[in-house]
């Protein structure tokens, strides 16, 4: 038991309804709801996000600089990817209902739905899960630092940066007609074809 938690208050929660804790919304098929400390005042070293996708839309690059994920697959199917920052690869699991995928604390990660009707339970050993979000990576670094770091032509970053809104989390953004030509041997090649 917590000692900073007075289990006899009036005020002690130990219902919430994570349905009603809408976190970020792309459209009624991609959609992220919220349960952390601030929703149900009990919890302590535990949340979650409820995840739900529609194929081809993905979590956004990111990381979680205070907490390790547990990605759980409820129906549906998505790959999760994560950079192992020590071997320097990209390791994907493809999962489907019952299966798992851990992420530990601070690595690059996202996850695609493969199929219509994803619906993946993130659960985190932190009180909040924070983020930080590839699109705001690219966003808000300076593009003359990027230019000098990378040794790269400013304008064309700025140029192939522009698309890019902040705070994405479901992506692709829903006037985007790009698709993406996943190589055969990719372990993304498991979207339809046109």
């Amino acid at each position: 038991m917590s000692s900073h938690l007075d289990y006899t208050s009036p005020t002690t929660q130990y219902f919430f309804d994570v349905n009603k804790s809408l976190f970020f919304k792309k459209d009624n098929q991609n959609l992220i709801n919220i349960l952390g400390a601030q929703q149900l005042n009990t919890l302590e070293n535990v949340s979650l996000l409820d995840i739900f996708l529609s194929v081809e839309n993905v979590v956004e690059p990111h990381y979680h600089q205070n907490a390790a994920e547990l990605v759980y697959c409820i129906s549906g199917s998505a790959i999760v990817s994560l950079l192992n920052p020590f071997t320097k690869k990209l390791l994907s699991f493809s999962i489907t209902p019952g299966q798992v995928v851990n992420i530990p604390r601070a690595w690059w990660h996202y996850e695609i739905a493969t199929v219509d009707n994803t619906h993946l339970l993130a659960i985190f050993d932190a009180p909040t899960p924070e983020v930080i979000l590839g699109s705001d990576i690219l966003k808000f670094t300076p593009s003359d630092i990027i230019a000098h770091t990378y040794c790269i032509d400013e304008e064309l970053w700025k140029q192939a940066t522009s698309p890019v809104q902040p705070s994405t989390y479901i992506g692709p953004y829903k006037d985007c007609h790009k698709r993406y030509p996943y190589p055969e041997h990719s372990p993304h090649a498991f979207f339809p074809q046109p």
